[in-house]
C-alpha cells in the first residue's frame, strides 16, 4: 500500500511541476527571441533577417511535435516587448512589421483572385473562339467538294 502511495505522490508532483517547467521554458524562449529580434533591428538589420533569426530560435526552443506558428511567435515577441517596456523601449517601433496590415493583405488577395478570374475568362473565350473557327472551317470545307477545288477541272 505504501508503494502505491509513493507512486501516486510522484505522479501528482510530476503533473503539477511539468506544466510550470514547460511554461517557464516558453517564456524564456520568447523573451530571448524578442531580444534577438530587437537587437538585430537596432543594429540596422532588415526585418526579414531579424524575424528569421528570432523565429528560428523560438521554434528550436519549443521542441516537441508541434512547432510554434509564425503568428504565435510574433505574438510572443510582442507580448515580451510590451511586458518589459523599459528593457525594450527602443524596439516598440519595429513591432508593426511583425503584424502586417490585414486589410492590405485581404485587398492583395482579392486582386490576385480577380486577375486569376480574368485570365480564366480569357482562356475560356479563346477556347470558344477556336471551337467556332474550327466549326466554321468544317462547314466551309463541306460546302466545297473536291471537284470545285481542283484547279485543272474545266
Amino acid at each position: 500500500m505504501k508503494r502505491f502511495k509513493n507512486k501516486k505522490l510522484i505522479l501528482i508532483s510530476l503533473g503539477v511541476f511539468t506544466p510550470l517547467i514547460i511554461t517557464h521554458a516558453k517564456v524564456n524562449a520568447s523573451s530571448f527571441g524578442a531580444e534577438i529580434f530587437c537587437a538585430m533591428r537596432d543594429a540596422g538589420n532588415d526585418h526579414e533577417s531579424s524575424w528569421d533569426a528570432a523565429y528560428t530560435y523560438i521554434k528550436k526552443q519549443k521542441g516537441g511535435f508541434f512547432k510554434v506558428s509564425p503568428k504565435n511567435a510574433a505574438a510572443q515577441i510582442t507580448e515580451t516587448v510590451i511586458r518589459e517596456k523599459e528593457k525594450f523601449s527602443y524596439c516598440i517601433e519595429y513591432l508593426d512589421n511583425l503584424h502586417p496590415n490585414r486589410k492590405l493583405i485581404r485587398d492583395l488577395e482579392k486582386e490576385e483572385k480577380r486577375k486569376a478570374k480574368e485570365a480564366q475568362d480569357r482562356e475560356s473565350k479563346r477556347i470558344k473562339l477556336e471551337e467556332e473557327l474550327e466549326k466554321t472551317n468544317k462547314e466551309i470545307s463541306e460546302q466545297f467538294t473536291d471537284e470545285t477545288l481542283d484547279r485543272y477541272s474545266y
